[in-house]
């Protein structure tokens, strides 16, 4: 029996049982790109989307119907342009964008219907026009007004999903053409929502794409920023002329939606079946994520930690990483180990155990796998430098039989077995010839 196999199952499945039980009767704002919707993937979507209402959770969607609108206006030999990212046209344009819009909406309303979902298409957008601009006329274009929370909650209340399209009216009953992405956001605001998607196409935020600040991790993706990283990775990027202008809009709504009380913005990849729940229900899912406040961090560790913390070892030590540890060895050294905790579930842990006046070990060394590209690792390293410091610690010493490039990294230099204190000598393993690292303080 493959005891990692059935392991790793297990864990996958506490991650969703947690998630579920975190996000209960929350909502959620969905922003669905029309390349996604036209995509075979989507009945795939809107599949997860029925779970994640099952599961208890809010939905709003909001399509966008880019691809639509222009067709439409295409075929009726209506021209149009973009100044700002938005669309100008002609006043005669706006029933063929608005039916375009509508459109879109029904589409998706359709395939909830599928699903045994009930939707409702609304009108609960109030806007007004963006007017001349700098010269610009922006005509059929609007701006977002108000947002009636009271009914859209009511709906929501009522087990419906809300569907809104790209148009909104001003108090006279005049239709403006909206931004699709920019009322996800306004309503992500204004209904308090637990985190805002923005399903894409263009979604992939990786060192391959975008100079990265220096603290941020993404060889292949950039899982998550915290809003100060995004702020550098902005600035970093403000003249990339590589990345597509729609994703830089996405990340800066994500920051405006972060800083006006949305907990979390997730920027996915919509042609990867299965990245909403992935996103939602795993620790470590498929696209970026964008947070105010911290989702993970580094703690102590309590009594009720050592259960996880045993079972996040145990990998390791099959694979002869770790040395084994039993509760009591945990027990008797509780205030020397700390972990990494991302949304209540243990991630990773280490501990730093004194020597003598001036020397220390750290030990117990553990990262779960599928967050070893966050960098989780050396922060905890780190981490217990800072803490060994504040000790008068000035040396600080690593065993390891497999890991030393990573320590090396980290800045631990090989020494040999006579750097060691004495009380560390003694209880050396010579059989397991670990070799020895020392980090100077």
């Amino acid at each position: 029996m493959d005891t990692q196999l059935i392991y790793n199952k297990a864990e996958r499945i506490r991650d969703v049982l947690r998630y579920i039980s975190l996000f209960k009767n929350s909502l959620i704002v969905i922003h669905i790109d029309e390349d996604i919707i036209n995509s075979t993937l989507f009945s795939s979507h809107i599949h997860d989307i029925a779970f994640l209402h099952e599961a208890g959770i809010k939905i709003v969607i909001v399509p966008g119907a880019k691809r639509s609108i222009d067709s439409t206006l295409r075929n009726a030999n209506i021209s149009w342009h973009y100044e700002d990212n938005t669309r100008i046209t002609e006043l005669s344009a706006i029933p063929l964008i608005k039916m375009a819009a509508f459109d879109v909406s029904n589409k998706i309303m359709t395939c909830l219907a599928e699903e045994n979902l009930s939707a409702v298409i609304g009108n609960w957008v109030k806007a007004r026009g963006k007017g001349v601009l700098n010269g610009i006329d922006f005509c059929t274009a609007g701006e977002i007004d108000k947002i009636d929370s009271n009914a859209i909650n009511s709906i929501l209340n009522d087990g419906f999903i809300p569907i809104f399209p790209c148009i909104g009216w001003s108090s006279t009953g005049k239709p403006y053409n909206i931004s699709s992405a920019s009322l996800a956001t306004e309503i992500a605001i204004k209904l308090n929502a637990k985190k805002l998607f923005f399903m894409s196409p263009y979604s992939n935020i990786s060192s391959k794409d975008f100079s990265l600040p220096e603290d941020v991790v993404g060889e292949d993706f950039v899982p998550s920023l915290n809003l100060d990283q995004l702020k550098s990775l902005l600035k970093l990027n403000a003249n990339n002329e590589a990345i597509k202008s729609s994703l830089l809009a996405l990340l800066r709504l994500s920051d405006t939606a972060c800083q006006n009380g949305v907990e979390r913005c997730h920027i996915v990849d919509g042609f990867i079946d299965g990245s909403l729940p992935c996103e939602i229900f795993s620790d470590i899912g498929t696209g970026t994520m964008i947070y105010k406040d911290s989702y993970g961090g580094i703690r102590t560790i309590t009594k009720s930690d050592i259960a996880p913390i045993l079972n996040l070892m145990r990998p390791f030590v099959e694979k002869q990483i770790l040395l084994p540890r039993t509760e009591q060895n945990l027990l008797d050294r509780l205030d020397d180990f700390i972990v990494y905790e991302l949304d209540g579930g243990i991630k990773a842990c280490s501990a730093l155990h004194t020597l003598d006046e001036t020397s220390a070990e750290i030990a117990a060394v553990a990262v779960d796998q599928s967050c070893s590209h966050m960098g989780i690792g050396p922060k905890m390293i780190s981490y217990l430098i800072d803490r060994a410091k504040t000790m008068n610690i000035s040396k600080v010493f690593i065993l390891t039989t497999q890991t030393a490039d990573w320590f090396e990294k980290l800045g631990f230099v090989q020494t040999t077995l006579d750097e060691l204190p004495k009380c560390k000598q003694e209880k050396y393993d010579k059989k397991r010839q670990s070799k020895i690292l020392k980090y100077v303080i």
